[in-house]
């Protein structure tokens, strides 16, 4: 889907623009058989413009026959198609999943045919952030100590000894955002090898490696399969005033490597208040782009004005970071046509091919994704879902494509290959580098991911204003008050600036993301 496309909500039916109608329902695409209701839509309603009566009560968010649609045939929205009929569907009929159903067709990739260099913004007037610079040159958004842990054997300890950090312990600190501990449930249990014990280190690598902790303290139990000193080896971690590591066998046991650390995090503090920010590029910034929560007007509003911000990051010389490969399924065909290469398109097609058979390995499909939230908020197929998650990219030309927790080496607009559960990607992208997260939501996911802080999109105002503590930003005025997606991206992108330069967001107010944190896990429990 294109932005243009996307942007059609300004309008109604093909240009039509009764009141009454454009408060009804939005056509996206001249090619759709759908349009999508704006409120609910009683049965019975006459829509002005497009000459249908719906017959059937139509929930907001949901989708409306615009002209009857033979069983088999091709159910398209944004102009692509988002799923087939499983019956005869008459005009004026809800489309749901009780008559639209998954279904193969081509898609051609035509690795390049759209791609086209980014248009940058001259460095001299490229926006700018408040940010820390790192003595290796890194620039963080946030300074936080993190605590992290190489088995969930040793995650009753690395909590404690964060939480001894809580209150008035860091009053002496003020530069210090806080002190955080990162636990998951694996480390043991595993094979030492594999791609399954590869993500795990090099998601461990990533955060410990991450500028937005000014130190980090290492805590392992001192048995577990990824011991301490593969990773230090591996990657040739040095033991010193930002990283510091210890075992609870070798402390003594809980109480007293409790105490142990507390002690070394406390040695910390110093030099991580001693930092100052200073205006820089927003070169620097790397954007994870997520959705969540999603409904039937995540592509139509928050998803396009994310990808009109990713866009505008991107000509100012930063990077924005797509992810969830099963909710790119089914429009992957998008983003190949706008890949570098053909060497990155095909990158991303392996990827799909990886997941087909992921998931059939695991008696799954594609298709189990949306979920019954989804679908409650008027999403039917993962194609669907899909076409409206990929706006969030944008249109600037793909650059590459990573693999879960890579480090991002490249400028632009970028993919990285992750589930599609939201917190298990969003740890990959900080993993790989992100330093802030925009998270689209229509019914209201409520997170948050430290050390990068989180910025939440309202696809709706309703749920904006039912979550007014959780929600950054209304993106349901492109639908309520008419503000155009490129504005709406405009908002989004200053809104990113502050939050980079350390104004909080609701998700940190909140205290959102000590739980967040959850390497991808594959591979036998053993």
């Amino acid at each position: 889907m294109t932005r243009s496309e996307a942007s059609a909500v300004e309008a109604h039916a093909d240009g039509q623009s009764q009141e009454t109608a454009a408060a009804a329902v939005v056509r996206l695409h001249p090619d759709d058989n759908v349009v999508v209701a704006r409120r609910r839509v009683a049965a019975g309603s006459d829509l002005p413009g497009l000459g249908i009566v719906c017959r059937d009560d139509i929930p907001a968010g949901h989708k409306v026959a615009a002209r009857a649609i033979e069983s088999g045939a091709a159910v398209r929205k944004y102009g692509q198609i988002i799923g087939f009929a499983t019956q005869d569907i008459a005009e004026g009929q809800q489309v749901h999943t009780h008559n639209c159903g998954m279904g193969d067709f081509e898609r051609d990739y035509a690795y390049g045919s759209e791609a086209r260099p980014t248009d940058y913004v001259p460095e001299a007037q490229r926006a700018t952030f408040q940010g820390i610079v790192r003595p290796d040159g890194q620039v963080a958004t946030r300074n936080y100590i993190g605590v992290l842990t190489t088995v969930n054997c040793s995650a009753t300890v690395a909590r404690a000894v964060a939480d001894a950090f809580r209150g008035p312990a860091l009053d002496a600190y003020p530069n210090v955002d806080g002190v955080a501990a990162f636990v998951h449930g694996t480390g043991c249990g595993m094979a030492g090898s594999g791609e399954g014990f590869e993500l795990l280190q090099r998601t461990l690598h990533g955060y410990l490696m991450h500028p937005n902790f000014a130190g980090v303290l290492l805590i392992g139990l001192g048995c577990e399969m990824n011991q301490i000193h593969r990773l230090m080896e591996r990657y040739g971690l040095q033991q010193g005033s930002r990283f510091d590591y210890m075992t609870i066998q070798e402390a003594g046991g809980t109480r007293a490597a409790v105490s142990h650390g507390v002690e070394r995090v406390q040695a910390m503090l110093p030099d991580a208040n001693a930092i100052r920010r200073e205006q820089v590029s927003a070169a620097h910034l790397k954007l994870a782009l997520q959705c969540g929560g999603s409904d039937g007007y995540s592509g139509i509003t928050a998803n396009p004005a994310l990808g009109a911000a990713a866009d505008k990051l991107v000509r100012h010389g930063g990077t924005a970071i797509l992810s969830e490969t099963p909710e790119i399924y089914g429009a992957e065909h998008l983003l190949t046509r706008r890949a570098a290469s053909r060497e990155v398109g095909e990158k991303l097609v392996e990827r799909i091919r990886w997941w087909e058979d992921y998931t059939a390995r695991h008696s799954g499909n594609m298709d189990n994704n949306p979920s019954p939230g989804n679908k409650e908020g008027g999403l039917t197929t993962i194609l669907e879902k899909s076409l409206g998650a990929a706006a969030k990219g944008g249109t600037t030309r793909l650059e590459n494509v990573y693999g879960y927790a890579e480090p991002i080496d490249s400028q632009g607009f970028v993919f990285m290959d992750s589930p599609g559960y939201d917190p298990c990607s969003v740890t990959g992208q900080i993993a790989s580098g992100a330093n802030l997260v925009c998270f689209t939501t229509g019914r209201g996911s409520v997170s948050g991911f430290k050390p990068a802080p989180s910025l939440k999109l309202s696809t709706n105002t309703a749920t904006y204003q039912r979550m007014s503590g959780d929600m950054d930003i209304n993106c349901g005025a492109v639908l309520d008050e008419g503000v155009a997606v490129e504005e709406m991206g405009d908002r989004i992108f200053d809104l990113v600036l502050r939050a980079a330069s350390g104004e909080q967001t609701c998700s940190e107010a909140l205290d959102f993301g000590d739980n967040e944190f959850v390497p991808w896990q594959i591979g036998a429990v053993m």
